[in-house]
């Protein structure tokens, strides 16, 4: 019993092929297209507010050279949001409870800010690994500290993002299999355990836009210091 709780986080297949691309691409899907016409529907209305609201909080901190990423912010918060969402829905798979996903989204993005920082300041990029006033002694072994926590910054995107989901999506099923076996057994535990998975299954909606958006403030976080 207890290895099918983790039967929720492999790949589904058909007939041999991975399904996870269906997965990926299903969202975009979901997503209203916006129209040329001066009047739109609520929906469209929404998502435009949405977007507006959310690349003028995340880019504030930034210099005007990293508003040419806002496109890229606002589609990955939406991508990663509608992800963390439909796979909140009974017999759906969430394709970012897998680290390979989320290492190959966090890995090229990363990538991209040193990438930014090195071609246009490289002198101020590599300052960050030896801070100011360093002793003499300390400088090697800061050195290799700083480059160190530079290269793990990827890391912990993809691991923090598949920890967190993962966690909810196994406490949310342990719960809900402890409460349809105690039904028959003792009914008004089973009904607490049944109010408490509603209000888990709230925190779990909370954590998935909340991930979503601590991923891509991070990014933007990196990029900032490379602009």
């Amino acid at each position: 019993m207890t290895l099918s709780f983790f039967d929720q986080f492999s790949s589904p297949m058909l007939m041999g092929i991975p399904l996870i691309l269906v997965a990926l691409l299903l969202p975009w899907l979901l997503l209203p297209t916006p129209t040329r016409r001066w009047l739109s529907n609520r929906l469209l209305t929404i998502q435009g507010w949405f977007i507006s609201q959310f690349s003028q909080q995340l880019l504030h901190p930034l210099s005007p050279a990293g508003h040419k990423w806002a496109l890229l912010f606002a589609s990955l918060m939406l991508f990663l949001i509608s992800i963390n969402m439909l796979g909140l829905l009974p017999y759906t798979f969430t394709p970012t409870t897998q680290l390979s996903l989320n290492l190959g989204l966090a890995v090229p993005l990363w990538l991209a800010t040193v990438i930014v920082g090195m071609r246009n300041q490289p002198t101020q990029s590599l300052a960050h690994l030896l801070p100011e006033g360093t002793p003499t002694t300390l400088i090697p072994i800061l050195i290799i500290i700083e480059t160190i926590s530079l290269f793990i910054r990827p890391l912990a995107l993809g691991v923090r993002l598949t920890a967190n989901l993962t966690a909810g999506h196994l406490l949310i099923q342990l719960i809900s299999t402890a409460a349809f076996l105690l039904l028959p057994l003792m009914p008004a535990v089973a009904a607490l355990t049944t109010l408490l998975l509603f209000f888990l299954t709230l925190l779990e909606v909370a954590v998935a836009m909340i991930q979503a958006y601590v991923f891509v403030l991070l990014l933007s976080l990196y990029l900032q210091e490379n602009i």
